[in-house]
């Protein structure tokens, strides 16, 4: 064999290659133990929901070192539109920092090899190659979850989960997303989607959700349901709205959830009363898990759980009085998450490290396979040589 040919035998890859379909295989299910050995890089996690895309630096502690954040596109755009968010807000991170993986928490319902985004029904993704489109964009190895799954996980790792074994996760933002674990690791279910708690129908003939079905448990207990009911209110020129009306200059479409919960912290009765109602409902969903999942704590994050007690005190005493069998057994914990709404990105990038791992390792190999043809290589000249 020719000198040549020993060196046009082995290419060299720069960290930055696109890795091979086998590197990039789903995380095995060993996660709880995986994590303690995964490499202790930054990588960025990304959160899309249906109103932002929020992407963060984040290090191997949860610490969050730089983040950014982008409108989600309307729904109407092509989903290469938000692949394109996604991708620029990346690119503008990795100029400032060494990006190794990128984990992404899709608000959405994710297939079991953590690939496709099969549905999202605030977003235009149906059935959409999400990791591979983006994979190809960005050289980096990418991990695609369903957002309530990376917060779960996120809260398991650095927040109000430590320590827990079986932990349910409950966000409330646009919609309500879940998330189940058990002896830390996620339970996707058979085909990836388990854990959407908010499309269990609660009301039967009720709201008309997005999902295409009615008296989805998310219209009745969502930052979606809290504004409905406000702007309801609100455009009849309910007495009890003149607050709120006044606050938003007549304009009824400037309520928002924050603003809701800004009145009602300030003494508003309507804000009060409709942040106790969306609690309430939250209550009796819980209960519901309760006696399907027994978990020992309930974690609940999201946008809407900003308003801390005002939510979550309505929902504990909506808890108690719907649990089966109350009285005579355990009841779970009931905890606000700790890392509030930036959940979702960093249990995602945290994720997204165990994936660089294995990148790390494929890349360390072909490394140690160029090497061994660079030394053959070299002894050949030596041997010519002489």
């Amino acid at each position: 064999m020719s000198i040549d040919s020993f060196q046009r035998g082995e290419r060299v890859y720069p960290r930055r290659t696109r890795p091979s379909a086998s590197v990039l295989r789903t995380v095995s299910t060993r996660e709880r133990r995986s994590h303690l050995s995964a490499p202790r890089v930054p990588t960025v996690g990304i959160d899309i929901g249906g109103t932002k895309v929020m992407a963060g630096v984040v290090d191997a502690d949860g610490t969050i070192l730089e983040k950014v954040r982008a409108e989600t596109p309307e729904k109407s755009k092509s989903p290469k539109v938000v692949e394109d968010t996604i991708a620029e807000l990346v690119l503008d991170l990795s100029d400032r920092h060494d990006v190794h993986a990128v984990g992404i928490g899709a608000a959405g319902w994710v297939d079991a090899d953590r690939s496709r985004v099969l549905f999202a029904p605030h977003l235009a993704w149906r059935d959409e190659p999400l990791k591979d489109a983006l994979t190809a964009r960005l050289a980096v190895p990418v991990m695609v979850d369903n957002d309530a799954n990376t917060a779960a996980w996120g809260e398991w790792r650095f927040g109000a989960g430590r320590g827990e074994d079986h932990l349910v996760m409950i966000t409330l933002g646009t919609g309500i997303g879940g998330a189940i674990l058990e002896d830390g690791r996620v339970k996707r279910g058979k085909y990836g989607v388990a854990g959407e708690f908010g499309h269990m129908q609660v009301v039967p003939g009720g709201h008309r959700c997005p999902c295409g079905n009615r008296g989805c448990w998310e219209q009745y207990s969502s930052g979606n349901a809290l504004v409905r009911e406000a702007r309801e209110l609100a455009a009849a020129e309910s007495p009890v709205a003149y607050g709120i009306i006044d606050r938003v200059g007549g304009q009824v479409g400037d309520i928002t959830g924050p603003l809701i919960t800004e009145l009602a912290r300030s003494g508003d009765a309507m804000c009060t009363e409709l942040l106790h109602e969306i609690g309430s409902w939250l209550g009796v969903g819980i209960a519901n898990l309760a006696a399907a999942l027994d978990p020992s704590c309930f974690v609940i994050g999201g946008g809407v759980s900003a308003a801390d007690e005002l939510l979550i005190e309505p929902a504990r005493e909506a808890y108690r009085r719907q649990l089966t069998g109350r009285g005579y057994r355990p009841e779970a914990r009931i905890a606000k998450a700790q890392l509030g709404p930036e959940a979702g990105m960093v249990g995602a990038a945290d994720l997204a490290r165990l994936v660089a791992r294995r990148f790390r390792r494929a890349n360390r190999r072909r490394l140690e396979r160029y090497e061994r043809y660079e030394r053959a290589a070299d002894n050949l000249r030596r041997a010519v040589g002489q």
